[in-house]
């Protein structure tokens, strides 16, 4: 019984251990691609809209 408790204990810390590796590689690979990409500037309204569901950058860096 002992060996088996002691398998299932080791089963169950390498999956959290497992899970927090793939935790802490999906958002060190989430960071590389936020600083890598530099998106282009996009075409946006520079003036308020006249009319309803026009939208505008609300502070634009181009």
């Amino acid at each position: 019984m002992t060996a088996t408790r002691s398998r299932s204990r080791w089963l169950v810390w390498s999956l959290v251990a497992a899970g927090l590796l793939l935790f802490v590689l999906a958002n060190a690979h989430f960071l590389y691609v936020a600083f890598q990409s530099q998106p282009d500037c996009v075409g946006h309204l520079k003036e308020r809209a006249s009319e309803s569901g026009q939208y505008r950058a609300a502070k634009s860096a181009c």
